[in-house]
């Protein structure tokens, strides 16, 4: 089956995501790839349209074992026609419950034809040096199955004339989902006098909860506890606070420090 163009759909505060679905496209080896970066909220304004001839991959981090409820709305947006896809999902090394087949199911509603799908580990959002949660994933080994996932997907659609001959992969999960998608409404970050205002913990909040002119400032009520602002702070000036996060970081530290490898379903 020939495919026109290679489109990764991603959201990634933290960047792990997004290095999931490039390793897969690398694998693929297609001379033209597009990035569809939604996380920030500017890309999130407008559908995305999708042909035939393209094929998705759709990756997104989980949240209590869920798809993100930020993002449901514009996933649901999305117009395809009979568009191949890959829905990648990408957790901290707890587990993934139900967030693949639930991707899965929405891309299949919105005209995309599921290929394949993959589960990926990547780095916690709450890990940190002193509670480290699959601390430095995806790693070296990681791009190495994702590389040969991409090529797996690859052969699978040169196999195939049509997109009518797609066989759908055996996504597990159950239905109804479990888990809750909904996200904390916390107060957990502490800023430190280190702070230069430089404004990057601004730019790269996905959800602008925090003011780019009082980068002190947090808006608590927008806030998804992605820690982005903490992780790529230049000065190390913002950390957690004692309380509901830094103790779920304590306990994941705890329960789920033995290595989960990736997994991907033709």
């Amino acid at each position: 089956m020939k495919i026109n163009v290679v489109k990764l759909v991603f959201f990634s505060p933290t960047g792990t995501t997004k290095t999931v679905v490039s390793g897969i496209a690398d694998g693929i080896s297609h001379d033209n790839v597009e990035f569809v970066d939604i996380t920030r909220p500017d890309t999130r304004k407008k559908p995305l349209i999708a042909s035939e001839n393209e094929l998705l991959i759709v990756g997104v981090p989980v949240y209590m074992g869920r798809v993100p409820a930020l993002i449901t709305e514009w996933l649901n947006s999305i117009q395809a026609n009979n568009t191949p896809t890959v829905p990648v999902v990408v957790y901290g090394n707890r587990v993934y419950e139900d967030a693949l087949v639930e991707l899965k199911n929405i891309l299949s509603k919105c005209g995309c034809i599921p290929i394949a799908g993959g589960a990926y580990i990547g780095e916690h959002s709450f890990s940190n040096s002193e509670t480290p949660i699959a601390q430095g994933r995806p790693d070296r080994d990681d791009l190495k199955y994702a590389i040969l996932f991409g090529k797996k997907i690859g052969e699978k659609l040169r196999s195939i004339s049509s997109v009518s001959q797609i066989s759908e992969p055996n996504i597990p999960g159950c239905y109804p989902y479990r888990g809750d998608s909904m996200l904390w409404i916390v107060d957990f970050i502490k800023v430190s006098d280190e702070c230069t205002q430089c404004g990057l913990c601004a730019e790269v909040c996905p959800v602008g909860a925090i003011d780019p002119k009082k980068s002190r400032v947090i808006i608590k009520e927008k806030c998804i506890t992605c820690c982005a602002c903490i992780k790529k702070c230049p000065n190390k000036a913002r950390i957690m606070k004692p309380g509901l996060v830094m103790d779920a970081s304590k306990r994941l530290n705890t329960l789920y420090y033995e290595r989960k490898e990736p997994e991907y379903f033709l």
